[in-house]
This record gives structure tokens, sequence and C-alpha cells, in this order.
């Protein structure tokens, strides 16, 4: 739960924008800059950021602060040029269409010891699905950002984001205005370029060395759209995240309409990493690995789990949620936040570790230039939308793709599709069936052989990159303090 944020700060109006390129040491070309919104600390209300499915601990338990601030400006439409329509192969060539104002939000976290920044900030096009903002990228991997130190931004990009935030504190928010998504993409350009011209107010004077973009889901699906469409108009982001894309990608204009599925385009020129769960897996996404793109398709996964429902919302990084994550796999839950209700218990599968994995790939790629191992994929049978097919083994999980002990040395089946109700939303949850009692001892006659299991499972994972040493260290750990025999 959030704190107050420094009166001091609250109450400053820091009125920054429209600087050019003298006011900064950016590099970029004057005719590849986004403009820079105005800048103000967000204040009054209830004092804090209203957001959905938040974390549950203060930031400054674990040496971080968040901070909200008010972005305003003008942004402009795409549309593509000459009426050409957008093809699959994301080469697309657009234009600048109309413009209007808009005013939005956009919360800080950050390390409160300036020595302890990576110099690397994150911008999450936060997620709309619920109707409300989230950020679930910083959600599945905040224990890695915190112990690396890197900034996050979550940035309220899209109009139902800003609408249901407005409800949420009518007096905090009474300001925000929302032109329409048809404005979304250059809003998310002008946050990134004032992560690069304002780190000053920003980021509390922190100097950032890349600034990468990332989504998951349907923010994942509208930063497709960005990429192929914006970047070569407007560099202003290092490299991309996508996280739980499906096949297509979003309209730049809400009348319009994207058919067939879109790759990324091949001459972006940054490094891209998508990341699908079992879930997600299509076509789409597997375009060939290059010098600038990598898959990651993870068995055992579903678009949303049991981290992502309640553990992650808990988890300090004190190895709690290694703890957790295992006896979520003995005894998993149908029921998410307490009113989500699905039919069969929900994913309890790996996604946060290998999702933390993913983002320090990515940085190292960005810093080093050189990419990660390109990843075996799922064995998949078929490509139906949200609930594809896999070849299986015996104990039921796929076959395939980037391994974690969660499915070399199983606890239960686990995963991304076939379970139902919760409104809809049990389809993306996937499901955790338990091996029974008979089955765990065949696999594991002694919780030792168990536990030497796992460790072996998990060290490869390790050495593989697929899970960080840290967290590999916590589930070690975990196998030997949980008890998987009755």
């Amino acid at each position: 739960m959030h704190k107050a944020l420094g009166a001091g700060l609250l109450a400053a109006t820091l009125a920054l924008g429209g600087c050019n390129s003298d006011d900064n040491d950016d590099s970029k070309e004057d005719d590849l800059r986004a403009e820079v919104p105005r800048i103000e600390a967000a204040t009054g209300g209830a004092g804090e950021a209203a957001l959905a499915a938040d974390l549950q601990f203060t930031m400054d338990s674990v040496g971080y602060s968040e901070k909200e601030f008010i972005l305003s400006g003008t942004a402009v439409s795409y549309l593509p040029k000459g009426g050409q329509s957008l093809g699959t192969d994301g080469q697309w060539d657009v234009e600048k269409n109309d413009s209007a104002a808009y005013v939005t939000r956009a919360v800080v976290y950050q390390p409160l010891d300036a020595e302890a920044f990576n110099g690397t900030v994150i911008v999450e096009w936060m997620n709309v699905t619920s109707g409300s903002d989230s950020s679930p990228v910083w959600t599945y991997t905040h224990n890695e950002l915190i112990r690396e130190g890197y900034a996050l931004i979550s940035l309220s990009a899209q109009a139902a984001g800003v609408a249901s935030t407005k409800t949420m504190d009518s007096e905090r928010y009474a300001s925000l205005l929302h032109p329409g998504d048809n404005y979304s993409y250059d809003i998310f350009s002008q946050a990134g370029q004032a992560v690069r011209d304002h780190a000053d107010v920003l980021l509390n004077g922190l100097q950032p060395r890349r600034v990468l973009a990332a989504g998951e889901s349907q923010s994942a699906y509208r930063l497709v759209s960005y990429a192929n469409a914006v970047h070569p108009l407007v560099t202003v982001y290092d490299g991309y995240l996508l996280q739980s894309r499906l096949a297509n990608a979003a309209p730049l204009a809400m009348a319009d309409d994207v058919s067939g599925s879109t790759e990324i385009r091949s001459d972006l020129g940054v490094p891209v990493l998508m990341f699908q769960s079992e879930t997600d897996v299509n076509e789409a996404t597997r375009q060939a690995d290059t010098s600038t793109y990598r898959l990651w398709e993870v068995a055992g996964t579903a678009h949303f789990d049991v981290y992502g429902g309640g553990i992650g919302l808990i988890d300090t990084g004190d190895g709690e949620g290694a703890v957790l994550a295992l006896e979520a796999l003995l005894d998993p839950p149908s029921t998410v936040f307490g009113f989500i209700n699905c039919d069969k218990p929900i994913n309890a599968g790996p996604m946060s570790f290998v999702l933390s994995a993913a983002v320090h790939a990515l940085n190292e790629w960005i810093k080093t230039g050189t990419p990660p191992a390109s990843a075996e994929t799922l064995q998949a049978t078929d490509f139906t939308p949200y609930s594809p097919g896999y070849a299986r083994d015996a104990q039921g999980n796929a076959l395939g793709g980037i391994r974690t002990p969660f499915v070399d040395v199983p606890l239960a089946a686990l995963s991304g599709t076939g379970n139902t109700g919760g409104e809809g939303f049990c389809l993306l949850f996937g499901t955790t069936e338990p091996l029974s009692a008979g089955e765990l001892d065949t696999l594991y006659p002694t919780q030792q052989a168990f536990v030497t299991a796992w460790t072996a499972a998990t060290e490869a994972a390790v050495e593989r990159g697929h899970i960080r040493p840290v967290d590999g260290q916590a589930l070690i750990n975990a196998a030997a303090q949980v008890q998987i025999l009755p």
C-alpha cells in the first residue's frame, strides 16, 4: 500500500515542456525526437497513486520510492500514408494526422539510493483490460528490478485507464483528459522523451542511459503497432519487452482494422524480446530470430497466474515468494482477487521467474550488443487463439520451449489453457492439476530425491539464462522447506 508523497514535492509545480535539443545531451536527431510534455507533481485527493492490483507493501521498505506526475501536452495521431494498407510484415509507412490536447499521469518507481541505479528506465504501457490501469510487468518482475536498480514508469497511455483513474480519486485526477486511443502512441513517445530530457524531474536527478518500452497482453498488442508504425519516426526507445501478445496488431485509429497476423518489422534496429506463455503462442510471433529479435516461449505458463493474482502482490524478494510458488503447485487456488471464480485451479507456473530473466537478458543485449541464445519453441500442435494445442509428456506438461524445474521436476500438470468461468477471464488463467500421491511417490521416493532433482533442473535453467541466480537459489531453498510427500 502506498504512502503519501513528500509534501514538498507535492507542493511544487514543475511546468516543464517543449524544450529543444540544446537543453539536454540526448544524441538523437531532432527529427527523430518526440515532443516533451509539461510535467507537474500529482497532488491532492488521497495523496497516493490509484492503481488496480497494486503491490501491498511500501516502496521504502525495499529501498525504493514511488512518485506520481501529471504529464500534459498535445499529441498527434497517425494514419497510413496515402491510404495504404498496413501489411502483416510490419513494414508500415505512416504519417502524422491530427492533434489533440491530453493530460495523463505516470507513476515512477526508482531506487532511493542514487548509487543503486543501473542506468535503465523501463516505461510500461499500463494494461486496461479490466477497465482500470494496472502494471503487470512491474508486478511480475519487481524483485528483479529492485535488486538490480532499475527505474520503472507506469504510464496511463489509453483513454480507458484515464477515465477509470478519474473515478478512483476525482479530486487528485480532476485535470486528466484523454482525447482517445488514436493519440496513445504519441503520448507514449512523449513520456519516453520526458525521461530523456527531464530526468532531473521525473527521476529526481538520476541519469538514464537506456530507456526501454514494455507492455503485457493488450499493451503488448498496442506496442506491436507502436514499433511498426511510430518507432521509425520517433526513436525514443532502445528496446522492447513484449509479453503475452496475440497475433494481430492494434489499429492506429479507432476506425481502422489491422487484419491478419502481424510480425514485428525486420528493420526496427533495436532489440525486441517477445515473451509468450502457453496461452499466447501464435504463428505471427514465430518469425525467425535475428540480430534484433528473440522469442521466448515458456513451458508451463499461462497468460495470468497465481503469482500475478496474489503471490506477486506481497512478494518482497525475501525468498518467501518462492516458497509460496511451490506450495501453490500442491494446493492451487481457483479464485483470483477474491471475486474471479474459475471452474478449475489456475496456473501456478514459473512466469515471474523467467520474465525476470527476460528483463535481464534484454538489458544486457542493449548494453553489449550481444543477443541471448535462441530458445527452443514449444511443440505446438495447433494455434487456436487463447487455446493452442501442445504435445505433452506423461505428467501432462508441454514439451519444448524454455524449461524450468516446474515442468522438468513436476509437482503438477501445468497448462496455459483449459480453464473456464470468471466471466471469460479464466480462459486466460490456465490450469494446475496437482499430481496424485501415488505419482509423486513414484517420481520422488524421498523428499531428498525431489530436492536433488529440483536443484539440478534449477541450476540448469540458471546456466541457460532463463532463471536469475538469486531466484534459482530461492527456488532451491524453497524445495528444502516445502514437504511434497504426504
